[in-house]
């Protein structure tokens, strides 16, 4: 029998199987041996142990169409990436980073920047300067006022979207707009350190209609991009593309070298200099990384 992994909690995977229902499974010991880890989305094959209880065992992991480490998650059409305008700040290397481990991973992006009912325009109008130019669709949306919710639904419809951000930006209040079956806990914003309570402990896959599903995955807080080389980091910024080739030098990383076209264009203002500052820090660690 075969199913979809919607949950995935303390060694138990719950599995969504069409006209049946969820099953509450443990994967096979030999999955732990050839250190093979199941991840919510991923299609599987189980052996029904009791069809009363809705037990059963997952025998077979099918082929991925692609999968993260964080959040641990399979099978993707694309990623939301939510963060507030403000409450808390947007940390645009934070965001930067998760943009390029999706570049990393050909997977579609969109980004939402909530909670636009109290930010002053300064800082939309900021978010769309950096943002705009590099090839993402952007929305802004405000879960307490449900502006722009209808818009994000077409965004996501037909297709599996994993939503990821901080902790606190209004992940769960917009996932219950977009879907009435689950309801997801919201959660507060720590005065003292204004970010938010981590309300999602694990992933899990939520229906929002006919194809569309959303994958909720627990904030993440740092992100370390290091697992390739540093000279690959360049084709991760959309924004570069159009200036490959007009450098000086064959190879340019656009970091020290001279007749730079991108750094040309981050001097002109065509290229957003938050979002160059982001790369030159990534390569820097990249680099270092390899020195040791």
């Amino acid at each position: 029998m075969q199913g979809k992994i919607v949950k995935g909690i303390a060694g138990f995977y719950y599995v969504h199987v069409v006209e049946s229902g969820v099953y509450e499974c443990k994967a096979k010991g030999t999955f732990r041996k050839d250190k093979i880890r199941p991840l919510v989305g991923d299609n599987v094959e189980i052996d029904i142990l009791d069809e009363k209880d809705m037990e059963g065992s997952i025998t077979k992991i099918l082929p991925r169409k692609n999968d993260l480490i964080r959040p641990a998650v399979a099978n993707i059409d694309q990623a939301l990436v939510v963060f507030a305008v403000t409450q808390p700040e947007p940390h645009f290397n934070l965001l930067d980073r998760f943009l390029v481990m999706m570049e990393r991973k050909e997977i579609p992006t969109v980004l939402c920047f909530n909670k636009t009912d109290i930010a002053e325009s300064p800082a939309i109008t900021e978010l769309k300067e950096i943002y705009s130019g590099c090839g993402y669709p952007v929305i802004f949306t405000s879960a307490r006022e449900e502006e722009n919710i209808s818009q994000l639904k077409e965004l996501l419809k037909g297709k599996t979207t994993a939503i990821a951000g901080p902790s606190g930006v209004g992940k769960s209040s917009l996932i219950n707009l977009l879907q009435s079956e689950v309801r997801m806990e919201t959660g507060s914003i720590s005065r003292k350190i204004a970010r938010g309570k981590h309300t999602t402990r694990h992933s899990e896959l939520i229906v929002l209609g006919e194809d569309s599903y959303i994958m909720d995955t627990p904030g993440f807080s740092s992100l370390y991009v290091n697992d390739f080389e540093k000279e690959e980091l360049k084709y991760c910024f959309p924004e570069f593309e159009p200036y490959e080739g007009q450098c000086r030098f064959i190879g340019c990383d656009h970091i020290h070298e001279p007749d730079c076209a991108v750094k040309a264009a981050v001097e002109e203002g065509k290229i957003n200099k938050v979002r160059y500052d982001d790369y030159t820090e990534m390569y820097r660690e990249l680099k270092e990384r390899k020195r040791y």
